[in-house]
C-alpha cells in the first residue's frame, strides 16, 4: 500500500522523516501519518514526494501504468481516502466497545 511504499522508498534514499517533512514543506507528523496510513497525501502532495523520492505516482500507489491512466490520480486518492475513515472508524468503535 501507499503508506508502506512511501515508508520504503523514503529509508531507501537514505531520508528521515523529518528530512522530507522540510523538502516537502510539511510537519515530521504528517510524514509519520502518511507511513501509518492514518492519512494518505493529496495528489499535489503525492506528485512531489513521487518526485524527491524518484519514484513513479503509479509506484507509490501499487498500481501499474496502465491503470493510473484509465484511472485518475484524484479518484485513487479518493479511494485510498475512504479506505483510511473506514480503518480509523473500525478503530474508533473498537476502543469505544472495550
Amino acid at each position: 500500500m501507499i503508506n508502506e511504499n512511501i515508508k520504503y522508498y523514503r529509508k531507501r534514499k537514505g531520508m528521515s522523516q523529518e528530512e522530507m517533512a522540510v523538502k516537502l514543506h510539511v510537519v515530521r507528523q504528517t510524514v509519520s501519518k502518511w507511513e501509518t496510513g492514518h492519512s494518505v497525501p493529496d495528489a499535489d502532495i503525492l506528485i512531489h514526494i513521487s518526485e524527491l523520492l524518484e519514484v513513479p505516482v503509479y509506484q507509490l500507489l501499487d498500481l501499474n501504468e496502465i491503470s493510473l491512466k484509465e484511472e485518475s490520480l484524484s479518484k485513487e486518492l479518493e479511494r485510498l481516502n475512504h479506505q483510511t475513515c473506514r480503518k480509523k472508524q473500525k478503530r474508533k468503535n473498537h476502543q469505544g466497545s472495550i
